[in-house]
C-alpha cells in the first residue's frame, strides 16, 4: 500500500509531518557531512602529492594552500555537484618527484589524468584501479619504471592509455584486452618484452595502437588485423616477426598511420594496402622483405612511404614501375627505397611527384641510367641522397634550382663530367658529397656561394687543378668543418690562407699531386682533430705553428718529401691517436735501446717510510683494489710535490707472488705507451718488522678501472664522471686504446711481450678516459717475434690468466702466445658493447660469451647489445633521425658498426687460435669502424627533420 492511500488525524498527521520533517533534515545532514568528508579526501590527496614534488620551478602547486578552494587550484577540476577531482592535468610543469605517486588513486572520481612531460619516477599506482571513472591516463615523457600494473585493466571505462617514452619493463597485461572503451593505446619507446597479447584483438574500439621502441618479439596476433577502427597501426622498431596478411587494407580500411620498420618481417607488401584510401603514412623500412613493390595509385593522401632497408626487387628493368604511381598524390613529402635491390632507370615520371616532396632517398641499390632533368621540379626538396647505386652521365645541371636543398649526397656512382657550377646557387647546402664518382675538371669557384658548406666530399674522382681562391679567401663566408678531397688529381701548393677555415675539424688531402710546402697559417685551424696529406709531394718542414692544435688526433703526413727534425711538440699531443711520418726525409735522434736490466731506471726513489706516509700507514680507506698478488693503495708522494699515485704492495705469503714482481718490473721498464700504465718506481726492501716488502708505484689513474664503469662496481676514490654511463663513442675509444697497447707488446717492441691476464678490471682510465692496459704480473717474454710463436723463454704451464679471459688453450697446458691475449681482447670487446661478463650464469654447458655474440649477429637480435648503450643509441636515433619519424638512414649505419665491433670481438675469441685475427689487423679494423661512425654522425646530422607523430589523440 502506497503512503498516498493513508489517512491520520489532524493531530497524528501533525506530529507525523514534523517527524519527517526533522528526519528529512537530519538526513540531509548526513549527506552534506558525508560529501564533505569524501571532498577533504580529495584536498589531503592534493596536499600529499604536492609534498612529494621535489621540484616546481613554473610555481603550478604555490596556489595549492588554504587560501583556496582545492577545486581552483591550479591543474585542479572538480565536478559541479560533488566537488571531487574530475581531472587533474599538470602536463609540461617540468615538475620533479621522486617517487610514484600513490595519492593521485585516492581521487576517486578522477576521470582525466594528464601528467605527462615531467620527471615523475617509480611505479605506476596500482590504486589508480580504484578511481573506476577514469577515461583518460596521459603519462607521456616521465622516468617511470617497473611493470605496468595488471590491476589497470578493471578500469572499465578507460579510453586513452599514454606511457610513451619512461622506463617500464615486463609485458603488456593480457587482462587489457577486456578494455572494451579502450581507444588508444600507447606504449612507446620503453622496455617492454613478450608478445602482444592475442586478447588485444578483442578491442574493438581502437583506433590508435602505438608500441614502437621496445623489446617486443613474436608475432601479431592475426585477430589484430581485423580491428578496422584501427587508424594508427606502429609496432616499429622491435623483434617482430612473420609476414604481413595480405588483405590487410581490406579488414584495415581506415588506416591513416602504419609503420612495421626495422623488425624481422618477411614476405612481401600486400597488394590490398591501395584499398586503404585513407593511409597517409606508410614505413616497413629495416625489415627482410622481398618481392615487388605493388602500385599505391589509389592512395591520393600519402604524405610518406619508406621501404628502405630490406630485400625488395630483382635488380631488373622492371623494379622502379612503381614510383609512377606516386604521382597521384598531391601530399608527398618523404619517399625513401634506399638499400634493397632494386634496378633498373629511373622513371621520367619521378620529375611529376608533388612540389611538396621534401626528401627522397634513392641510394644502395642498382638503379642505373642517368637522373633526370626534372628532378630541378621538386623546389622544396631539401635532401637527395643517391648514393652507392649504378647512376651515370652528368650530374643535371637543374639541380641549381633545388635552393631549398640542404643535403646532396651522390656519392659511389658513376656520374662523369663537370661539378655543375649551378651548385653554387644552393645557398642552404649543408653537405655534399660527390666523391666515388668519374668527375672530371675543375672545382667551380661558384662552391663559395654556399655559405652553409661544412660537408664537402669529393674523394675518388679525376678533379684537377687547386683549390679556387674563392672558397679560400672569403673569411667567414665559406668555412666548412670536414673537407675530403683525396684521391683526386689536384696540384700545385696548398694556399696559405687556409687559415680562413678556422672551424675545420677534418681535413683529407690525401692521394694527389699537391707540392710545395705544409702552409704555416694551417696552425690558425685550431678546431683541427684529424689532418690527412699523404701520398703527395709536399716539401719543407713542419711548420711550429701547428703547435696551436691542441685538439689534434690523428696526422697523416707520411710518404711525401717532407724535412727537417721531427717537431717536439708533438708529443704534447694528448689527444693524439695516430701519427705517420713515414716515408719522409726527416731526420733527429733514434730510439734510444735500453740496455739496463736492474731497476736503476724508474725514475723516483722511494723507501717503505715514504709509501708507508703516502698511504696513511696503507689505511683500508686508501684501498682502491686487491688481487691476487697484491693490493692497490691510493697515496700522495709528498717529498715528491704531492704526487698522486698508486701503489701496489706486492702480497708475498702467494706463492709466485715475487716472481711477478720481477716479471712486472722486467716488462714495465722496457717499454713505454701511452696506453700502458706508467710505472714510477719499485721498492724492494724490508718493513718495520724486517720482513720482505715489495712494491710497485704507478702513476694513479683517478677514472679508476673498466670493469667498475661497465657494471657499476663501487670504489673508494672519486671518479670525475658517472660510472656505468660510457657513451657508445667513449668505449669505441677505449677499445681502441687497448688494441694499440697490445699492437706495440706484440708487434712494436724489441721482443714480443704477452700481457697473459687482460681483463676489463687491469684497464685503467685517466683524467681524460684514455685507457691505460696495466698488471703485468703474468707477462711474459717470447723468442720470436712472431704471433704464432709456440716457444717462450720459460714455461707456461699453469698460467691460466682469469677465468672466462683467459684462452682454452692455456687449460689444456699449451704454451703462450699471443693468440693468448688475443683471445683475451676479443671477450673484453664483446664484454664492452654486451654489458655481460664472460662469467656470467647464463654461461654454462659449453654456452660462452662468444657463442652468445656470434648467434646474436647471425640471427641480428637487438638484445645482444648493453641495454644502456642500445637506450643512448636509441636516444640520440630518436633526437637526430629515429626511423620511421624521421631519416631512414641514420639506424641502420649505427647499428651496423656496432655489429662490425661485435664482430671484431667473435674473430678474436675464435676457439682456434690460428683462426682468431691479428692485432695490426684489429687496429686497422677498429679505426675503420670508428671513421664509418663518426662520418654516420657527421653525416645524420646533416640530415635533421621534423619529427612526423601527431599528439597522442585527446590529449592535446
Amino acid at each position: 500500500m502506497g503512503l498516498s492511500h493513508l489517512t491520520f488525524s489532524p493531530n497524528v498527521s501533525s506530529r507525523f509531518c514534523k517527524h519527517v520533517f526533522v528526519c528529512l533534515w537530519y538526513f540531509g545532514l548526513l549527506a552534506n557531512f558525508a560529501v564533505g568528508q569524501e571532498s577533504e579526501t580529495d584536498r589531503l590527496a592534493l596536499l600529499e602529492f604536492k609534498a612529494r614534488i621535489t621540484h616546481d620551478p613554473m610555481g603550478v602547486t604555490s596556489s595549492w594552500n588554504g587560501s583556496i578552494h582545492f577545486c581552483m587550484w591550479q591543474g585542479v577540476t572538480c565536478g559541479r555537484r560533488h566537488e571531487r577531482v574530475t581531472k587533474l592535468d599538470l602536463r609540461s610543469q617540468n615538475l620533479l618527484c621522486g617517487c610514484n605517486p600513490p595519492e593521485v588513486g585516492r581521487l576517486r572520481r578522477l576521470q582525466d589524468l594528464r601528467l605527462n612531460n615531467n620527471s615523475i619516477s617509480g611505479q605506476i599506482p596500482s590504486n589508480l584501479s580504484g578511481c573506476t571513472n577514469l577515461l583518460l591516463i596521459n603519462l607521456y615523457y616521465n622516468q617511470l619504471v617497473r611493470e605496468i600494473p595488471v590491476q589497470l585493466a578493471t578500469l572499465s571505462n578507460l579510453q586513452v592509455f599514454g606511457v610513451r617514452r619512461n622506463k617500464l619493463i615486463g609485458g603488456i597485461p593480457p587482462s587489457f584486452g577486456n578494455l572494451s572503451f579502450l581507444e588508444v593505446f600507447d606504449v612507446t619507446y620503453n622496455n617492454l618484452g613478450g608478445r602482444i597479447p592475442d586478447s588485444f584483438g578483442q578491442l574493438t574500439k581502437l583506433a590508435v595502437l602505438e608500441v614502437d621502441a621496445n623489446r617486443l618479439s613474436g608475432i601479431i596476433p592475426p585477430s589484430i588485423f581485423n580491428l578496422s577502427s584501427l587508424i594508427t597501426f606502429d609496432v616499429g622498431d622491435n623483434q617482430i616477426v612473420g609476414s604481413l596478411p595480405s588483405s590487410l587494407g581490406i579488414t584495415l580500411p581506415n588506416l591513416q598511420f602504419f609503420t612495421v620498420a626495422f623488425n624481422q618481417f618477411t614476405g612481401s607488401i600486400p597488394v590490398t594496402l591501395s584499398n586503404a584510401s585513407n593511409l597517409r603514412r606508410l614505413y616497413f623500412g629495416g625489415n627482410k622483405l622481398t618481392g615487388k613493390v605493388p602500385s599505391l595509385e589509389t592512395l591520393n593522401r600519402l604524405e610518406d612511404f619508406f621501404i628502405n632497408s630490406n630485400l625488395l626487387g630483382t635488380g631488373g628493368g622492371n623494379d622502379l614501375s612503381f614510383l609512377c604511381s606516386l604521382t597521384n598524390t598531391s601530399y608527398l613529402r618523404k619517399l625513401a627505397i634506399d638499400d634493397n635491390n632494386l634496378g633498373g632507370a629511373l622513371p621520367d615520371c619521378i620529375s611529376n611527384f608533388s612540389t611538396t616532396l621534401s626528401q627522397l632517398f634513392l641510394g644502395k641499390n642498382k638503379i642505373s641510367g642517368s637522373l633526370p632533368i626534372g628532378i630541378g621540379n621538386h623546389i622544396n626538396l631539401g635532401l637527395l641522397m643517391a648514393s652507392d647505386s649504378r647512376l651515370s652521365g652528368d650530374i643535371p645541371f637543374e639541380i641549381g634550382r633545388l635552393a631549398k636543398l640542404q643535403s646532396l649526397d651522390l656519392s659511389r656512382n658513376n656520374f662523369k663530367g663537370n661539378i655543375p657550377t649551378s651548385l653554387g646557387n644552393l645557398t642552404l647546402l649543408w653537405v655534399l658529397y660527390l666523391g666515388g664518382n668519374n668527375l672530371s675538371g675543375l672545382i667551380p669557384s661558384s662552391l663559395a656561394e654556399c655559405q652553409n658548406l661544412q660537408y664537402l666530399n669529393l674523394s675518388g674522382n679525376n678533379l684537377r687543378g687547386s683549390l679556387p681562391s674563392e672558397l679560400i679567401t672569403r673569411r667567414l663566408s665559406f668555412s666548412p668543418s670536414h673537407v675530403d678531397l683525396s684521391a683526386n688529381l689536384f696540384t700545385g701548393g696548398l694556399s696559405k690562407e687556409i687559415g680562413n677555415w678556422e672551424y675545420l675539424e677534418y681535413f683529407d688531402f690525401s692521394q694527389n699531386l699537391m707540392s710545395g710546402g705544409i702552409p704555416a697559417s694551417l696552425g690558425d685551424c685550431s678546431k683541427l682533430q684529424y689532418i690527412a696529406m699523404r701520398r703527395n709531394f709536399f716539401s719543407g718542414p713542419i711548420p711550429s705553428s701547428l703547435e696551436t692544435l691542441r685538439g689534434i688526433e690523428v696526422i697523416d703526413l707520411s710518404n711525401n718529401n717532407l724535412t727537417g727534425v721531427i717537431p717536439q711538440f708533438l708529443e704534447s699531443f694528448k689527444f693524439l691517436q695516430l701519427l705517420d711520418l713515414s716515408y719522409n726525409h726527416f731526420e733527429g735522434e733514434k730510439r734510444k735501446e735500453n740496455t739496463s736490466s736492474n731497476l736503476g731506471n724508474f725514475l723516483l726513489n722511494v723507501s717503505y717510510q715514504s709509501l708507508l706516509k703516502a698511504t696513511n700507514g696503507f689505511s683500508s680507506t686508501n684501498l682502491i683494489g686487491a688481487g691476487s698478488f697484491g693490493t692497490v693503495y691510493k697515496g700522495i708522494l709528498h717529498d715528491h710535490g704531492a704526487l698522486l699515485v698508486a701503489v701496489k704492495v706486492i702480497n708475498l705469503s702467494h706463492h709466485g707472488a715475487s716472481k711477478s714482481f720481477l716479471a712486472e718490473c722486467e716488462v714495465l721498464k722496457n717499454i713505454r705507451h701511452r696506453n700502458l700504465v706508467k710505472v714510477l718506481t719499485a721498492c724492494s726492501g724490508a718493513d718495520y718488522q724486517d720482513r720482505d716488502f715489495k712494491a710497485l708505484v704507478y702513476e694513479f689513474m683517478v677514472n679508476g678501472n673498466l670493469d667498475e664503469w661497465l657494471h657499476s662496481t663501487p670504489r673508494s676514490n672519486e671518479a670525475s664522471q658517472e660510472q656505468g654511463n660510457l657513451s657508445l663513442i667513449q668505449r669505441m675509444n677505449i677499445a681502441i686504446d687497448v688494441a694499440n697497447a697490445l699492437e706495440y707488446l706484440h708487434h712494436g717492441c724489441e721482443i714480443v711481450i704477452v700481457h697473459c691476464d687482460l681483463k676489463p678490471s687491469n684497464v685503467l682510465l685517466d683524467d681524460e678516459m684514455t685507457a691505460r692496459v696495466g698488471d703485468f704480473g703474468l707477462a711474459r717474454f717470447l723468442l720470436k717475434q712472431t704471433q704464432d710463436s709456440s716457444t717462450n723463454q720459460s714455461s707456461s704451464i699453469g698460467v691460466r690468466g682469469t677465468m672466462g679471459y683467459a684462452a682454452p688453450e692455456y687449460g689444456l697446458g699449451n704454451e703462450v702466445s699471443t693468440y693468448g691475449d688475443v683471445y683475451s681482447y676479443g671477450i673484453l670487446l664483446l664484454e664492452m658493447f654486451t654489458g655481460r661478463k664472460p662469467t656470467n650464469s647464463m654461461f654454462k654447458d659449453g654456452f660462452t660469451l662468444h657463442d652468445f655474440a656470434k648467434a646474436g649477429l647471425q640471427k641480428q637480435m637487438n638484445n645482444i647489445f648493453d641495454p644502456v648503450l642500445l637506450s643512448e643509441v636509441e636516444t640520440q636515433e630518436t633526437v637526430r633521425n629515429h626511423v620511421p619519424n624521421q631519416s631512414p638512414k641514420k639506424r641502420p649505419k649505427i647499428r651496423e658498426c656496432l655489429s662490425l665491433i661485435l664482430g671484431v670481438g667473435v674473430a678474436c675469441s675464435a676457439e682456434i687460435p690460428t683462426e682468431r685475427m691479428n692485432m695490426d689487423d684489429v687496429v686497422t679494423e677498429l679505426h675503420s669502424i670508428r671513421r664509418k661512425l663518426l662520418e654516420t654522425d657527421i653525416h645524420e646530422e646533416a640530415l635533421g627533420t621534423n619529427t612526423h607523430k601527431d599528439a597522442l589523440p585527446g590529449t592535446s
